[in-house]
């Protein structure tokens, strides 16, 4: 195993949603089809697909969680944008908190502050 390297979210209008993505993470799609559209966040794809059956309806049984500094502004940045609560922010030991949002198609966006935190090769 080489580590994570795509993050995709299945979303029922892929118009908005990169739209919707561009804005959160403030950058434009590097690739921009109708049946997938990809965005680089510092060297990690994030991807969004459309759904065959469009719904808000998702399970919880994964989280992907991105690196934040500030992660009660960011949670903040996110619900003012459309996001919904999922979990407020909460330290889970040392100085480590996260949080999660769902997206307005019903997908987990997980955010974390982690200090400790060092890529590794």
């Amino acid at each position: 195993m080489l580590g994570l390297r795509t993050t995709i979210y299945k979303v029922g209008d892929i118009t908005k949603a990169k739209a919707w993505y561009a804005q959160v993470f403030q950058t434009a799609p590097y690739f921009d089809e109708p049946f997938y559209v990809g965005f680089d966040i510092k060297g990690y794809e994030l991807g969004l697909q459309p759904e065959e059956e469009p719904t808000t309806s998702k399970p919880e049984s994964v989280v992907a969680y991105w690196g934040v500094n500030q992660i009660t502004a960011e949670y903040d940045r996110l619900l003012a944008l459309g996001a919904t609560e999922n979990e407020k922010p909460m330290n889970v030991g040392g100085e480590i908190v996260t949080a999660t949002v769902k997206d307005p198609w019903g997908n987990v966006i997980g955010l974390i502050y982690n200090p400790e935190f060092k890529l590794k090769e």
